[in-house]
This record gives structure tokens, sequence and C-alpha cells, in this order.
């Protein structure tokens, strides 16, 4: 065999193992929306602003007291919740069994990438609207500071595979899109359809390998 190729290989899988061994926190992400300014006026009043019901493991993110109804053609989610803070578009996240429930078929897409995305219509105790795209599955990934991100030798953009989940129940998933930013903390993001197939609650711990 190619000597070149044999160190390679080996390199390959010294990375591996020591990926392997660094846990990243699991958070489970129920369905939720993001909104703009204008859009959360429409819905809570011209004098509501967002009210923090909890702080989120990454920075400056927040989940809001406000609540809403999200109606698509054949069926409505009620108790929706709001993240904060305002964005510069509307997006909603759901699972795949609330799309079906909805009556739409979304794409899975990172967040912000919202074309060719379906829309449906937002109730508040205010008033309503209706969005001509924004709901999406979202795509599983990890958020990584730069200095997990050195550590673990991950790079903006990467696809990795990560193992999680308890007994029988544990699971491996391919294609986690990683994130690096020094506006994040560590965390690996699934939704809670994800999440219930490998037994995970918040916190728990999953592996790149």
């Amino acid at each position: 065999m190619d000597e070149k190729l044999v160190r390679e290989i080996i390199e390959d899988l010294k990375l591996r193992q020591e990926r392997s061994s660094m846990p990243v926190p699991v958070g489970v992400s129920n369905r939720h929306f993001h909104i703009t300014k204008e859009h959360f006026k429409a819905l809570f009043g011209p004098d509501a602003e967002p009210c923090q019901f909890r702080q989120l493991r990454q920075p400056g993110f927040y989940a809001c007291d406000e609540l809403i109804t999200v109606e698509g053609p054949k069926g409505s989610l009620k108790n929706v919740r709001l993240i904060g803070p305002y964005r510069p578009y509307t997006q909603i996240e759901v699972s795949l069994a609330d799309a079906r429930t909805l009556g739409i078929d979304p794409p899975i897409r990172d967040s912000g990438k919202l074309d060719n995305s379906p829309g449906v219509k937002l109730i508040g105790p205010k008033g309503s609207v209706t969005v001509d795209r924004g709901v999406i599955l979202s795509k599983r990934h990890i958020h990584f500071h730069p200095k997990d991100a050195e550590k673990m030798k991950i790079k903006d953009g990467m696809e990795v595979r990560v193992r999680c989940g308890r007994g029988d129940r544990a699971a491996v998933y391919e294609g986690v899109l990683c994130r690096v930013s020094d506006k994040y903390a560590l965390e690996l993001h699934l939704d809670t359809e994800e999440a219930n197939a490998a037994g995970l609650r918040n916190n728990d711990p999953a592996y790149i390998v």
C-alpha cells in the first residue's frame, strides 16, 4: 500500500479518536419562530416588546413568553414560541410531523436560507400576518466557538458524523453541519423528532465520530 495513503489513514483515525473523546452538549429544538420587528408589532401590538422567558445556551438568544398559532392549508399548530431577538426575516422551524399537520412540504435548510420555502399564516393576540415563505425543517447542526472548533479541527461549513443517545436507542447522524462563530457556544441542535429517536434530552453528550 502507498506510504502516503497509509499516513493519511493513520492521521484520520487519530483525529477521529481525538474528536470522539470530546463531548458536545445536545440542545433539543422544539417548534419555534424568529420574527422581524414589523411582524412582531402586527401580531402583538405596536407598544409590545418581546419578553424573555428563558435564556438559551447560545449567547444573546432567548426563548420568549410570546406564543402564536401557525396556520397552514390543512391544520394549525398552537402555542409556537418566539425566539428572540428580532431578525431581519421571519422564519418558522417545525418538525416533519408538524409540517404534515400544517399540510406543507418545507425543505431541510440552514437558518436564514428561505428561498422556495412555503409560507403560512401567523396568528397572534393582536392580529395576524401571512408570510409567503419562511417555514423550514432545520438542518441538524453544531454551533462551535472558534476555540472549540480549533481544538476539534473543525472548519465552518464542514459536515460531520455524530454519535448520540443511550442503549438500544443510540444513533449516528450523518451530514451534521458545523457552524463556527465567536458569537456561538458549543452545542448540537437537533429537532424533537431526531432527539426522541435517540432518547436524548437537553445537555446530554454527543460525540463527533
